[in-house]
């Protein structure tokens, strides 16, 4: 069994760890024999030391290993996902989950990787639960979700077994407010591997690094953001009440910079308005916004996330252009359509 206390040792002194070294460690991690200390210590250091993105490539690369396959095939080379790795305490709406249907209804192939509300009081998963995913489908139900929903939801904890043997220590670690590398993990570790991504970080300087990790893994196209609300604040997706520093990988490795809402003709909102709650609270205002009454800023906010994964898998020239479709599905109501057929869809074996 690899020895962590070595490479914590090495995190220690301040040297980055080799890909082997982190493959290593990753195996620790997720090995029930490895005591709890041993597990702390290391995670400690390599967030002290500060992972570089290359180790967090490696990280990833050693989870995606140990994942349980979808089988989900050639589907992953024209799938996006659109997700955020939370830890951002901004209280958010779970805006990521609302442009995955809209993307669905838009003939654009969803593979959305999430969890239960973590730091959160609503993830993904409550959420799409609630709007009748079954989160513990069998694998062949799976496969036929993107051809006949146009997507499919992943429900964490069934597709990465390996992370039970960590899991007490990251909940630990959590209580006593310090993050680990797992906190940027999510995103890149969608079992279904799709080939774009629309990921969001829970701070600015994680903006390059979750990039540059991303362009490690060989991902054809996608975009990292984090939305500044202000000092000290920010969120772990694009909105349209934040200063949205964006950063491209693959195909958009060009793209760097600072998005606003006026970028896209859009009006700056006040992130109160983007605010959602617990599971009831989210599901009235899902309500409000298919009924044509929701928060304007969140509306544009969906609208204008779902335009840019358009962008990013190729649908469209540029963002502006994803808008007003993205909108009439939106409020039109294919959205409210593609949750009677997520219904019935999982309602039948």
């Amino acid at each position: 069994m690899p020895d962590l206390a070595s490479l914590t040792a090495t995190l220690a002194a301040r040297q980055d760890l080799t890909p082997e070294q982190v493959a290593s460690a990753a195996a620790a991690l997720a090995a029930p024999e490895v005591d709890a200390g041993s597990k702390t210590a290391f995670l400690l250091a390599l967030a002290d030391k500060g992972e570089t993105a290359a180790e967090v490539a490696e990280f990833a690369r050693a989870f995606r290993g140990m994942a349980v396959d979808p089988g989900m095939g050639d589907r992953a080379a024209g799938a996006i996902d659109v997700v955020g790795t939370g830890g951002d305490h901004a209280g958010g709406f779970n805006v990521s989950s609302v442009v995955t249907l809209t993307l669905a209804c838009a003939g654009m192939p969803v593979m959305k990787h999430g969890n239960r509300g973590i730091t959160s009081q609503c993830g993904s998963a409550d959420l799409f639960a609630a709007l009748g995913v079954d989160l513990a489908a069998s694998p062949e139900k799976l496969r036929r979700a993107p051809g006949e929903l146009g997507y499919v939801f992943f429900f964490a904890p069934h597709f990465h077994p390996a992370f039970k043997h960590v899991a007490p220590v990251r909940k630990a670690l959590a209580a006593q407010g310090r993050r680990t590398v797992f906190n940027l993990l999510g995103p890149l570790i969608n079992p279904g591997r799709p080939a774009h991504s629309l990921a969001g970080v829970f701070a600015p300087r994680w903006v390059p690094q979750v990039a540059a990790a991303f362009e490690a893994l060989g991902a054809t196209a996608g975009l990292v953001a984090h939305g500044v609300i202000d000092d000290g604040r920010g969120i772990d997706e694009i909105t349209t009440a934040t200063a949205n520093r964006v950063r491209g990988f693959g195909r958009l490795a060009d793209v760097d910079g600072v998005w606003r809402a006026e970028d896209f003709g859009l009006r700056t909102a006040e992130f109160a308005g983007l605010k959602g709650g617990d599971l009831a609270a989210n599901l009235v205002i899902l309500e409000a916004i298919l009924a044509g009454h929701g928060p304007a800023g969140l509306v544009d906010t969906i609208v204008l996330n779902t335009a840019v994964a358009m962008w990013i898998v190729g649908r469209t020239p540029d963002v502006r252009t994803g808008l007003e479709p993205a909108r009439e599905l939106l409020l039109g109501g294919a959205v409210r359509a593609k949750i009677t057929a997520t219904r019935e869809f999982y309602s039948h074996p």
